[in-house]
């Protein structure tokens, strides 16, 4: 696992715990992710580069999901801790938690899940989404 933090107000620590407790929960051993915690500026650059959208977001992931070595390589992670400061506020909760539920959301893009398929997938990702989420 690789955690970097670009914005250093949630801690490295605390954001590897909530993925390894995520993992555990969904049974899965043997993987790799990276996490990147960034700002505005550079996660709209991001988004515009791979998915033709020209403004920030609140986290964006890049499934992987390939063997190597014995590990599974799930993807990529990016968090824009600027607009997880901003919902954090709209939502009246702590960043810290924002960035856990923007954590797990991108997480469970990884393993393949999306919520934009229709009404079904959509089900079934804000299930897995929140049953991660009651365990953390």
């Amino acid at each position: 696992m690789l955690v970097k933090l670009k914005k250093r107000k949630v801690k490295k620590r605390e954001v590897e715990e909530w993925l390894l407790k995520a993992l555990e929960v969904l049974g899965l051993e043997g993987v790799e992710i990276s996490v990147y915690i960034t700002n505005d500026e550079e996660i709209r650059k991001l988004n515009k580069t791979y998915r033709g959208k020209d403004k920030a977001t609140d986290v964006l992931s890049f499934p992987l999901d390939e063997n190597f070595e014995g590990y599974r390589l799930l993807g990529d992670i990016v968090i824009s801790q600027d607009t997880a400061e901003r919902q954090a506020r709209e939502l009246d909760h702590s960043l810290k938690e924002e960035v856990k539920r923007l954590l797990i959301h991108g997480l469970v893009h990884l393993l393949g899940y999306d919520h934009e398929k229709g009404e079904e997938e959509e089900k079934k990702f804000k299930e897995l989404e929140e049953r991660i989420l009651s365990k953390l």
